[in-house]
C-alpha cells in the first residue's frame, strides 16, 4: 500500500483530500490528513465580526463536515518531518510513512513577536481581528466605544489575505457613520508598504479610496515596538504614532513544525518552486497555500488556483513523468469598502490588477479596480461557495490560470 500524507486539514489540506480521493484507488493508495484543530475556520468573515454583520457562528464547523469518506483522519500535533526517511514524527512519537507528502500547514499569527504587543493593553486596547477570539474582543470594545484614535498597523509582509485591513478600514468607516460617531473618529493606515497595495493600479484605486473617506496613510512604516504606557506605536526609525485603539495585523510566521524540521526560511515558510509547487530540497514533498514562500498573496484564491496545478504535478510525480503544470500565482480578492459596496482585483506573477470585468468580458458581472453594488454581493455569496463548493473540489467557473479576458491594457 502507497501514502500520501497530508499535513493540515484547513482550506489546501482539505481540497487536496477530496482532489485525491476521488481519483487513485483506494486498495493501492492510503490517504491520510493531520491536523491538531478539529474546528474549521472561514477566515475570511472574521473581517466583519467586530461590526456585527457575523458572529462566530457563521465562521466556524467542524472539519469532519468536508473530509471525503475513504481518508484517515488523525487529530494530532506533529512534532517534525523527517524529509531524508520520509517519515512525519507526532508529538505522541507515533511514526508516520510516506510515499509522498504534501505540506498544508498554513500561516499563523506571532504577535509575540512584537515587543509590548502583548502586554496590558492586549484585547484592552489593544487587538487583532485574524483570530476568532479577537475580533469578538474588538466587537465588544466597539460596542461602547466613544471615538478617539482609531489606528491599524500591518506589522510585517507577508500576511495572509493582503485587502484585509484596507476591508477593516473601510468597513470601520461605514460603522462609525452608521452609529453615529464617525466625526469622533480618526482613522489612520500605517503600513511598510509604499502605498495602500503592492501594485499600482490597485493602490492609486484603493489610495483614493482611503482619501475620500478621510483614513489617513502613513506608508513605510516599520513597527519596533509597542509604548502601552503612553500608547504609542514606535518605529525603527523612533517615529511615533499615537492611539486610543490599535488594530494590528501581527507578525505572520510558518507552523513551528516546519521550523523544527529545519524545512523553512527566517519566517518558517517552505521554500517552494513557484511554479511546480515542489519543495526545494525534497522531491516528494510538495507545498500548498500559505506554508509556502511562493511569491503571491497567502489568500484563499491562491490555494484554490494552486491546488489544480499541485494535483497536476503530484499524477505526474507519482506516475514518473516531469512535472508540467506551471502556477502562474494567480490571486484574486473581493474587497469589501463600506455601505453595501466591494472591488474586486485579479492578478498573478506577471500582471498586475488592471481595471476590466471578471470574470465574463464586457459581462461580469463584477467590475475590476471598481467600486460596485455587484461587486460586494460577489464577496456575500463567496462564504456558502467556500462552504458547499471550494473545500468540496465542486466545480466553479474559474480557471486556476489567470486569463487577460475582459482586462484593459
Amino acid at each position: 500500500m502507497k501514502k500520501i500524507l497530508i499535513l493540515g486539514g484547513g482550506t489546501g489540506g482539505t481540497i487536496m483530500a477530496n482532489k485525491l480521493r476521488k481519483v487513485l484507488e483506494r486498495d493501492e493508495w492510503e490517504i491520510t490528513l493531520v491536523d491538531k484543530q478539529k474546528t474549521h475556520y472561514y477566515q475570511p468573515g472574521f473581517l466583519f465580526i467586530p461590526f456585527g454583520i457575523y458572529n462566530k457562528y457563521d465562521v466556524i464547523k467542524p472539519k469532519s463536515d468536508f473530509f471525503p469518506a475513504g481518508i484517515n483522519v488523525i487529530y494530532a500535533t506533529i512534532d517534525r518531518i523527517d524529509g531524508d526517511n520520509n517519515k512525519v514524527i507526532l508529538e505522541d512519537s507515533k511514526i508516520l510513512n510516506y510515499d509522498f507528502l504534501i505540506i498544508a500547514t498554513g500561516t499563523q499569527t506571532r504577535p509575540d513577536e512584537t515587543p509590548g504587543l502583548c502586554e496590558e493593553l492586549w484585547y484592552k486596547n489593544i487587538f487583532d481581528f485574524y483570530t476568532v477570539e479577537g475580533a469578538v474582543a474588538l466587537r465588544e470594545f466597539f460596542r461602547n466605544w466613544e471615538g478617539g484614535r482609531l489606528v491599524l498597523n500591518i506589522a510585517e509582509l507577508p500576511f495572509k489575505c493582503p485587502v484585509a485591513p484596507l476591508e477593516f478600514v473601510f468597513l470601520a468607516d461605514a460603522w462609525f457613520h452608521e452609529i453615529g460617531i464617525r466625526d469622533k473618529v480618526e482613522i489612520t493606515y500605517v503600513t511598510p508598504l509604499p502605498g495602500a497595495f503592492t501594485k499600482p493600479q490597485a493602490t492609486k484605486m484603493l489610495g483614493e479610496l482611503l482619501h475620500e473617506k478621510n483614513i489617513k496613510v502613513i506608508p513605510e512604516f516599520y513597527i519596533e515596538r509597542v509604548d502601552n504606557e503612553n500608547k504609542k506605536i514606535i518605529s525603527y526609525d523612533e517615529q511615533e504614532i499615537p492611539f486610543d485603539v490599535l488594530t494590528i495585523v501581527p507578525v505572520n510566521m510558518g507552523s513551528d513544525v516546519i521550523e523544527r524540521s529545519g524545512l523553512g526560511d527566517d519566517l518558517n515558510f517552505v521554500p517552494t518552486d513557484k511554479y511546480t509547487l515542489r519543495s526545494e530540497k525534497y522531491e516528494n514533498i510538495f507545498v500548498l497555500g500559505d506554508a509556502s514562500n511562493i511569491p503571491t498573496s497567502k489568500s484563499g484564491s491562491v490555494v484554490h488556483f494552486s491546488a489544480d496545478v499541485l494535483f497536476e504535478n503530484l499524477m505526474s510525480a507519482i506516475e514518473g513523468r516531469p512535472l508540467m503544470a506551471k502556477f502562474d500565482g494567480h490571486s484574486n480578492c473581493y474587497i469589501e469598502t463600506g455601505f453595501g459596496k466591494g472591488s474586486i482585483i485579479d492578478f498573478n506573477y506577471d500582471t498586475e490588477p488592471l481595471p476590466g470585468t471578471f470574470p465574463l468580458p464586457g459581462i461580469g458581472p463584477f467590475g475590476l479596480l471598481k467600486n460596485t453594488k455587484m461587486n460586494h454581493y460577489g464577496k456575500v455569496l463567496f462564504r456558502w461557495m467556500y462552504w458547499h463548493i471550494l473545500l468540496k473540489d465542486k466545480q466553479l467557473p474559474i480557471e486556476s490560470e489567470m486569463s487577460m479576458a475582459g482586462k484593459k491594457l
